[in-house]
């Protein structure tokens, strides 16, 4: 019997439209803005249009003409960062400090610029030059995290003041530890102090995503999408969400929508991996390879992509270089093992497959979510204790209406507990694709055999056009036919059998099955168009042994006055 892997295989679209070198901009530390009084009124109505690449052209237009002075070159550097180009905005910085200007916050911004283009040692560096400063001490905790270095983590943590500055880094670091209650209880502690900061409902709509609270996320961030209908980042988390709870076709036009938006280069090549997503993996190839090592959610979906058209080769030597950090890519790897370890029989993969559910599923921070609760179904079914496994996968059901890889999966289980009539009913409410592969069928005959529903378990072998899994659907009926005493189609069966393969086993199957109908004719179970079909199984058959056992049948239905042609 298969083990498919038990958590859905639904690949994850991108829902921040922020590369993984950096986190999202409201909760870093904030953008170097220049600590410079003088007012520029053109730039500054630029600014307020957040027009940064107009911003841009103007500042170089007055550099050119003699105005270029550290006012301009601070700016020059802030409307770079702000519009995306880190690496333009750190070599305005680098120039100004080989000009010898000496500001102090001019380290800080060398080593924001650093950090935002994943050069995390450069950062620390740069950072550790600086005058001590809160805007300093944030970017040494978020450097502190990216490094791995908790002490040092720990250490600047309690630097951190009530301010909302550093309250919103602290919420960062909870989004990206995945501590994402601690992130929401920070955001809404803010807003209620500022009721105007409504962006932070984008940021707790992505806490709700990522907890798979799809219907309260939609709802939080339509607070935000009232005021600003068009803003890039929280239409993408829309179209996310609008893929989660519903399909990518609903998603795309969203999607599609940005795409006529002026976007950073980072935002737009997100937006290309979503739309492969959504598209349930047209052009995978074209583009999540390239994106890989940018984008983290571009390998997890390529190995799905992989996984659905059961290349498990390439699936699992991308797996081989993912060093899980999320929810997902833990169980992500889980399911590479589970596969591998099926495909291989290698009962080594099959329990590191089982031992990544489990951390999964016993997480303090996914114990009582959807995934966690799948995960765990997943360790107690490879570990063998599928009663134990029904009663997570029951606890989740209500969630799962219409989920075809959810039905897939407490059927399967429902069959290891022996529930054949709730196995059934799950594997007929699949619809979709799944339905034409050979483990569906294989386990769907089993089960309308434990339902003593032959006939239906036959139509799928009549309807069944592939050899392979002709041969294998008619294994089946025959073993567990003659076991559940449906000796009718198992004779039948087993007659399939010995036309393909004339073996001793096959042919005693055949004439044990013929002699169980038999029995039944006797007790009145069987008809006597059942029992001549099968005579003539056997006349047709050149067994030796073949017509002894159909001239004692027929002779005692002669004598019983029993006609069978």
């Amino acid at each position: 019997m298969g083990i498919p892997g038990m958590v859905q295989l639904t690949h994850v679209p991108a829902s921040q439209l922020l590369s993984r070198l950096r986190p999202a901009k409201k909760k870093q530390s904030p953008a170097p803005r220049p600590q410079i009084r003088q007012q520029i009124p053109d730039l500054e109505e630029f600014l307020i249009k957040k027009d940064y690449t107009a911003a841009i052209s103007l500042l170089e237009f007055k550099q050119k003409n003699g105005e270029k002075n550290e006012t301009t070159d601070l700016w020059l550097g802030h409307c770079f960062f702000r519009s995306g180009d880190y690496r333009k905005a750190l070599e305005v910085y680098e120039d100004m400090k080989k000009q010898g200007i000496e500001n102090p916050d001019l380290p800080v911004y060398l080593g924001i610029c650093f950090f935002y283009l994943g050069m995390y040692e450069d950062a620390k560096l740069a950072a550790e030059k600086a005058e001590r400063s809160p805007l300093q001490n944030r970017l040494l905790f978020h450097v502190s995290h990216k490094l791995g270095e908790e002490k040092r983590l720990m250490q600047h943590h309690q630097l951190l003041g009530n301010v909302m500055e550093d309250q919103l880094s602290l919420a960062s670091i909870h989004y990206m530890r995945m501590h994402y209650m601690e992130a929401i209880e920070i955001y809404k502690t803010i807003l209620q102090e500022h009721t105007n900061m409504i962006a932070l409902n984008v940021y707790m709509a992505m806490c709700y995503y990522k907890m798979d609270y799809f219907d309260v996320a939609q709802e939080v961030l339509s607070v935000y999408l009232r005021s600003y209908a068009d803003s890039p980042a929280a239409l993408n988390l829309k179209a996310c969400i609008t893929f989660k709870i519903y399909n990518g076709k609903a998603a795309l036009p969203e999607v599609e929508q940005l795409q006529r938006v002026n976007l950073y280069p980072a935002a737009r090549e997100i937006l290309r991996h979503n739309q492969v997503v959504f598209r349930d993996g047209d052009g995978a190839l074209q583009v999540f390879p390239g994106l890989m090592d940018t984008l983290p959610e571009a390998r997890v979906n390529l190995i799905l992509y992989h996984l659905k058209r059961e290349d498990i080769d390439s699936a699992m030597t991308l797996c081989n270089d993912l060093e899980p950090q999320s929810t997902t890519e833990f169980l992500v790897k889980a399911i590479v093992f589970a596969f591998w370890g099926q495909l291989k029989e290698s009962k080594d993969h099959l329990k590191t497959a089982e031992q990544f559910f489990k951390m999964v599923g016993e997480s303090p921070y996914d114990t009582d979510t959807i995934p966690g609760r799948q995960s765990m179904a997943c360790s107690l079914f490879l570990s063998g204790k599928y009663e134990d496994a029904l009663v997570y996968l029951n606890s989740i059901q209500a969630y799962h209406h219409n989920d075809d890889v959810f039905s897939f999966n407490i059927a399967q289980t429902e069959m290891q507990c022996g529930m054949w009539k709730e196995a059934e009913e799950h594997f007929l409410a699949i619809t979709g694709p799944d339905r034409d592969k050979p483990v569906f069928k294989y386990m769907l005959t089993k089960t309308l055999i434990m339902n003593h529903k032959p006939q239906l378990a036959w139509d799928i072998y009549t309807r069944s056009t592939d050899p392979k899994e002709s041969f294998n659907i008619l294994r089946i009926i025959a073993m567990d036919c003659y076991s559940m005493g449906e000796f009718y189609f198992a004779a039948k069966a087993f007659d399939g059998l010995e036309k393909i393969d004339p073996s001793p086993e096959n042919w005693q199957g055949k004439r044990g099955a013929t002699s169980g109908l038999f029995k039944m004719l006797v007790q009145g179970k069987a008809t006597n168009e059942q029992m001549s079909e099968v005579l003539h199984l056997l006349d047709r058959g050149n067994h030796p042994q073949a017509d002894f056992v159909s001239s004692t049948i027929r002779r005692w239905a002669k004598n019983h006055e029993i006609a069978l042609e």
